[in-house]
């Protein structure tokens, strides 16, 4: 073997484990994406029909039953994935613009989660029991207006880093083609 072969070899390995950690940051931003987007489109127009105490019931299950070690690896893991891929197509710029745009628009998403839908859903949860809660209208408005309205933001954000690492990985499926 040369040492021409060697390298080429050496990248080829690095080319191969920077696929699939592009294939896996889009998947997983893809799964966060469509959660919020169908939040946006069926879950909150259907819980909006529904009375107060339903309301509040409702989602306080969804934040008890969401916060599980699956969604938390999506979640979080979108994030990490989506970073290792930019630092790992560093040499491309082509490709490194596109990963990296997506990887600002899952970060702020990820940041808006943590510091608008969260902190709603955590006061929604203290609110306490909805059977027994003496003004549940009054919580349901303190929530509803703003976290909708956040998690389209939310869908919005995650859809255009989908979107972004779509584009990168067509342009990384040429890339290798054209080698």
């Amino acid at each position: 073997m040369t040492a021409t072969t060697a390298i080429a070899e050496s990248d080829k390995g690095r080319r191969t484990t920077a696929g699939g950690v592009l294939v896996a940051a889009t998947v997983t931003v893809g799964l966060n994406a469509g959660l919020f987007y169908a939040f946006a489109c069926s879950v909150m127009p259907a819980l909006a029909r529904s009375n107060d105490r339903v309301y509040v019931e409702v989602m306080q299950n969804i934040d008890d039953v969401i916060q599980n070690p699956v969604f938390l690896l999506t979640f979080m893991g979108a994030l990490l994935l989506t970073a290792v891929s930019a630092w790992q197509l560093r040499g491309s710029p082509r490709l490194r613009l596109w990963v990296f745009a997506a990887l600002v628009a899952y970060a702020l998403m990820f940041l808006l989660t943590c510091v608008v839908n969260i902190p709603l859903n955590n006061d929604l949860v203290d609110a306490g029991n909805p059977a027994t809660m003496a003004h549940p209208a009054a919580v349901r408005e303190e929530f509803e207006d703003p976290w909708v309205a956040w998690n389209v933001v939310r869908a919005v954000l995650s859809t255009l880093a989908l979107g972004l690492l779509a584009r990168a990985l067509v342009l990384y499926g040429r890339h290798g083609r054209s080698r």
